[in-house]
């Protein structure tokens, strides 16, 4: 049986941290239990935090991107958290996109970016 990544709720906010490496159906758990969470809670942001995660390979990539664009038809905005400088080489070396993923260096700074309006200059 595969672990489940707990789905917390802050405000209007999901709360996602990864605190383990990431096998194929713990992600499509969360997959789901994220999209059934932003409908059940009327969520407009999702934070995933990956301050835990020392490496980060193409498969975790694409569940990025692929989460925050299940979010994002749910109409809630994704934003990363947390990832460590190793990570973001990593990503840049595999030449993955995140494309739609906004990213933050901290919970803080990350549920700042969500209050922000969708639009703005800054994000």
């Amino acid at each position: 049986m595969s672990e489940r990544i707990p789905v917390l709720r802050i405000g209007d906010v999901l709360l996602v941290s990864v605190q383990f490496d990431l096998e194929d159906q713990t992600v499509l758990n969360l997959q789901e239990d994220l999209a059934e969470q932003i409908v059940a809670k009327s969520a407009r942001g999702v934070v995933i935090d990956i301050s835990a995660l020392e490496i980060v390979d193409s498969f975790v990539g694409r569940m990025l991107a692929t989460v925050a664009a299940i979010s994002r038809v749910l109409d809630a905005r994704t934003v990363v958290v947390g990832m460590r400088p190793a990570v973001a080489i990593t990503l840049v070396e595999l030449g993955l996109s995140l494309g739609g993923v906004s990213t933050a260096l901290d919970l803080e700074k990350g549920l700042a970016k969500l209050r922000r309006p969708i639009g703005s200059a800054s994000q």
